[in-house]
């Protein structure tokens, strides 16, 4: 298959054309009356409260970039706005921007890089009384302590698929400080991805001085979507903690964008974390087996990405916005936030509870949970792990504060 015959019909987002259409979202109803509002919030449990909550993984800007919209503002769609975010307990996020393979073709991957980067400081900037970036832990503290969450900008996607150390720069100097080092699904000059075709083995010479330039700077290195060997190779190349901000175990579900034991092995050893997505598809057997029933049946379609100017790829990336699940799942494969609990609770065992942490993927297209429709529902999760006997400890440090430790060894504040 060819590199550019990229969008998978099984390793892309969950169920292709399963996203809500822009059109029939615009009479939606604004999401939670008062009532339904005051009702959850008085469910939340203390702990939940008093913890310090970050997610690793929480999809913006890229709604705001297209639609013109501020996610200071309550939508009635999608799963990511602030005042949500709010009500579902969050302290921090990574914030994170998003470049996908629509932008490759034409090499417009660094100009959408740069404008969604420059966004998020301008939505960040005037939801100010809300939410403030953060270029450290000793920030995000501090932010917290302000009764404010904090933004520790982080990219998904790539910000130049040729590795140009340069730009990796300035996108420091802007206040980036975590990057995945794939090119989303793409395999690029330096890395190879998990679902895409292996080019370097792992990571090449390049890859190596993209690695030691992030350890040199203080910038988190994230392995998500990495295949096997580029994970074990990075965290060998890495003198500081890496991190897999988003995925399930391939021991549960044998998906590509799953971590092995091995490599999440790895990861811990050097000090980093696993960050638990929050969709059936890399956590629900049950799920995973019956959509691969159902792709069987079908010939899977590739969509092939030609090179276009940046408003005609705009337009078509906009018909996915938001990018939130809206395929139909029988009851038997629809997953329970107990089965993430327990996906949780197999990380914990595996390389313990220092190293897995929680990366929704929220407003990135996951099937959620039954008991979790949107980024205010995030008290389930603690509700959950409750169930599982976890000591406060415990559950504190998954919600977050594993997060805050390797954001600062890696920055060194």
């Amino acid at each position: 298959m060819e590199r550019r015959d990229l969008i998978k019909h099984l390793t892309m987002l969950p169920l292709a054309g399963s996203f809500f259409p822009i059109e029939s979202m615009l009479s939606a109803p604004v999401a939670g009356s008062l009532g339904s509002l005051e009702a959850k919030q008085n469910q939340i449990p203390e702990l939940h409260r008093n913890a310090f909550v970050m997610d690793g993984h929480i999809h913006v800007m890229t709604r705001e970039l297209l639609m013109g919209t501020d996610i200071g503002q309550r939508y009635s769609d999608g799963t990511v706005d602030l005042p949500r975010a709010k009500e579902g307990g969050l302290d921090a996020m990574f914030f994170t921007v998003y470049t996908p393979e629509h932008y490759y073709p034409g090499r417009l991957e660094t100009k959408n890089t740069f404008r969604v980067v420059n966004l998020a400081l301008d939505q960040i900037e005037k939801n100010k009384t809300m939410i403030e970036l953060a270029l450290n832990a000793s920030d995000i503290e501090r932010i917290n302590g302000e009764g404010k969450m904090a933004a520790f900008l982080d990219l998904e996607g790539g910000f130049d698929l040729d590795g140009d150390l340069n730009l990796l720069r300035a996108l420091y100097r802007l206040g980036l400080r975590s990057i995945q080092l794939t090119a989303h699904n793409t395999t690029n000059a330096f890395v190879d991805t998990c679902n895409d075709v292996s080019r370097w083995g792992g990571i090449n010479d390049l890859g190596k001085k993209i690695i030691a330039e992030m350890n040199e700077l203080g910038m988190v290195i994230n392995v998500a979507h990495a295949s096997n060997d580029a994970i074990l190779q990075t965290v060998e190349a890495s003198k500081h903690p890496v991190i897999y901000s988003h995925g399930g175990f391939y021991g549960i579900v044998g998906h590509p964008r799953c971590i092995t034991d091995e490599a999440a092995r790895a990861v811990a050893s050097k000090g980093g974390v696993i960050g638990i997505q929050f969709g059936s598809l890399f956590n629900n057997p049950k799920y995973f087996s019956w959509q691969q029933r159902a792709q069987n049946e079908t010939t899977p379609a590739t969509v092939q990405l030609a090179a276009r100017n940046i408003e005609e790829v705009d337009r078509e990336v906009a018909k996915e916005v938001p990018m939130t699940f809206n395929g139909t799942i029988p009851d038997p494969y629809w997953m329970h936030v107990d089965q993430l609990a327990r996906v949780i609770d197999y990380g914990v065992k595996l390389v313990g509870e220092d190293h897995v942490a929680l990366g929704s993927d929220f407003d990135g297209g996951p099937e959620l949970p039954q008991e979790i429709k949107d980024i205010s529902d995030y008290p389930q999760i603690t509700i959950a792990m409750q169930k599982l006997g976890y000591s406060d400890e415990r559950i504190k440090k998954i919600l977050g504060l594993n997060w805050l430790r390797v954001i600062r060894e890696v920055t060194g504040g």
